[in-house]
């Protein structure tokens, strides 16, 4: 129910009829236009906000995160208006009461002013209630949607998984590079990224696994420039095995097949050391 001029104009006779002071009045009718104020300005904030927080959907991760800490901080302030707001309506009630009692209005006057003003109350702190909702599923939906996203890049999630490994986590390394070869497993650095399971292996001298993983480079990916590298720590492998035979084998057709290569020249120096 809302309070109109003329409705305004009825309270204040019935205030004045009551020995209602004027200057009470006055202070009422200017906290209640003060809220109404307050209450259109957040309104008005809360939809800019919403409005910034969708256009932000197309910016790049990095853009898109600095938004939801733009968002965070902005759904925080208005946080702090809606609790502000809240204490003014506290006030404002309790002003209301104290004109009652001071103007001696009769009971079923002072109920029903009362009455009105509870149920304006209720409706604002309901309407605030679900500007909170929409403000955390909108944060919901852009974690999401980043993660969405994150998830959805081959590049990322292969880089991720290089990153692990070169920080010592060959365990995390290994998920993350098997998830990658498991998705995207005709992307360019699937190659890559078989190598590098191998390597994670290798580094837990699991030397069975390393050797199957490197033989997955040799033999599925014969034209990739991971190929020699492949050759090379598979005969490591086989040594640290403790088969010689195998690791002497490897080495040779390393040379034999990429004589030009690095690797081929570390093979060359293996051979000498593998009696």
């Amino acid at each position: 129910m809302r309070i109109n001029g003329k409705g305004l104009a009825a309270v204040s006779l019935l205030l004045l009829a009551g020995c209602a002071s004027k200057g009470d009045v006055e202070v009422m009718q200017h906290d209640l236009d003060e809220l109404k104020t307050r209450y259109f300005s957040m309104e008005k904030d809360f939809n800019v906000l919403k409005s910034e927080t969708r256009e932000g959907m197309d910016k790049t991760l990095k853009q898109y995160q600095k938004e939801i800490e733009s968002l965070r901080k902005g759904t925080a302030d208005l946080q702090v208006s809606l609790d502000s707001a809240k204490v003014d309506m506290q006030v404002l009630a309790g002003k209301v009461d104290d004109a009652t009692l001071q103007a001696k209005k009769p009971a079923e006057d002072i109920s029903l002013l009362k009455e009105d003003l509870d149920r304006r109350l209720t409706a604002l702190e309901a309407r605030v209630g679900n500007m909170e909702k929409n403000s955390e599923d909108q944060q919901k939906k852009t974690s999401d949607a980043a993660a969405k996203q994150m998830e959805l890049s081959p590049d990322i999630l292969y880089q991720q998984g290089l990153d692990s490994f070169k920080g010592g986590n060959t365990q995390r390394a290994r998920e993350l590079l098997t998830k990658f070869v498991e998705q995207h497993p005709n992307h360019e650095l699937a190659a890559n990224a078989h190598y590098w399971i191998g390597e994670t292996f290798y580094t837990e001298k699991d030397y069975d696994n390393a050797i199957v993983e490197f033989e997955k480079v040799i033999k599925n990916y014969p034209g990739k420039e991971k190929v020699p590298a492949a050759m090379l720590k598979q005969a490591l492998a086989f040594k640290g095995l403790g088969d010689k035979k195998s690791a002497r084998y490897v080495l040779g057709k390393l040379i034999e097949s990429f004589p030009h290569s690095s690797e081929a020249g570390m093979a060359k120096a293996k051979l000498k050391e593998i009696k």
